[in-house]
């Protein structure tokens, strides 16, 4: 018979123990685990806390960079804007330093301009003192003077200098007046009448305001002509006359005012007297109102055409003296168109000038 183990209270006591101690370690890790998951759930709320304050700071900071960006790209905005407005300031600073060089320029140009207006100034008052200084010693001395209406002055471009000087006077009827119908109203009326005929007595003025303007140490002679010649001091056809003999050339005026215009003219006749002139003259003043209606003969009747108007002056023309200037002081008249046209011409060839009045001059 198998014997039966025997029981002893030590094993059991071993096994409450061990239980017991288990038991104790069971209860220890709750109690732990239990205190470290309250733990945890604290440190979890801050650190969430912590992701919460951050996640706003990044907001503020987003928002923040996102206004910096605006900021940005509106400063880039603004300096590409100063960068346009100084281009074209650059631009504008270059188109004023040219106008600026284009002014100091054209101010130097000024400057040269006016020393060369300084210089002719300065030769013509020494001109002008030569001029006054020869007038002093007694040359250049107008023999005598004419004083206009109003004291006017005219600038003519006549060439009043020379030392022997012929004036000619037209003392044809058509000298009575501008128009025909009063041409032929004035010649048939008295001879006081005729002589006081205002285009007639302009160039009796005219003749004085040329014989004012003669060097004192020249020489003149003065025609008058129709188809005739006729010198105005009697007896001195052919001959020179001394400006400096004063009462001689009143004398000369004096019997111009006692002609009494009438008949036709030829510039032939006139022209052919020039050379019994001896020296011959060096300046010639033709005072006329037309082409000539005569030849080196007569004609009494019939009219001219303007036709043999012309041929009548080209065969005047053609007994002039070489190298002598014809200065033509051309009154107006009606019905000769060719008139001007034709004296222009004879001034040009001749170095002469051609002056057509006003009715005021001289």
């Amino acid at each position: 018979m198998r014997k039966k183990r025997q029981f002893t209270t030590f094993s059991l006591s071993f096994l409450d123990i061990m239980c017991c101690g288990f038991g104790a370690v069971v209860l220890v890790f709750l109690i732990i685990d239990h205190a470290s998951q309250a733990l945890s759930d604290e440190v979890n709320r801050g650190l969430l806390e912590e992701i919460n304050f951050l996640h706003n700071d990044i907001e503020k900071g987003q928002s923040g960079l996102v206004r910096l960006r605006n900021a940005l790209s509106m400063i880039d905005q603004q300096l590409l804007q100063a960068q346009g407005l100084a281009d074209r300031v650059q631009q504008q600073k270059a188109n004023y330093q040219d106008r600026f060089n284009r002014e100091r320029l054209r101010s130097r140009s000024d400057k040269e301009q006016l020393q060369i207006l300084k210089n002719d100034i300065k030769q013509l008052e020494q001109q002008l003192n030569k001029i006054r200084n020869e007038n002093d010693s007694g040359k250049g001395l107008n023999p005598r003077s004419f004083l206009g209406e109003g004291d006017r002055q005219y600038l003519t471009g006549l060439k009043l200098g020379g030392e022997r000087i012929l004036i000619l006077l037209d003392r044809s009827a058509s000298m009575l007046d501008e128009r025909i119908v009063n041409i032929i109203r004035l010649r048939n009326m008295e001879s006081e009448v005729k002589r006081k005929a205002k285009k007639w007595q302009r160039a009796l003025d005219t003749v004085k305001w040329l014989v004012a303007q003669l060097p004192a140490d020249s020489q003149y002679q003065i025609y008058s002509f129709n188809d005739k010649v006729a010198p105005a001091v009697a007896g001195s056809l052919g001959n020179w006359l001394d400006v400096s003999n004063a009462a001689q050339l009143e004398d000369a005026l004096s019997a111009l005012h006692l002609i009494e215009p009438d008949g036709g003219n030829s510039l032939e006749n006139v022209f052919l007297s020039m050379l019994d002139l001896s020296p011959l003259p060096d300046n010639v003043f033709l005072l006329t109102d037309g082409l000539p209606t005569q030849g080196a003969r007569t004609v009494t009747s019939g009219k001219v055409s303007g036709k043999q108007r012309m041929k009548l002056f080209s065969s005047a023309v053609e007994h002039l003296p070489a190298s002598i200037p014809i200065n033509i002081i051309l009154a107006p008249m009606e019905g000769d168109p060719m008139a001007a046209s034709a004296f222009w011409q004879l001034a040009q060839s001749t170095q002469g000038s051609l002056l057509s009045p006003a009715k005021d001059w001289p």
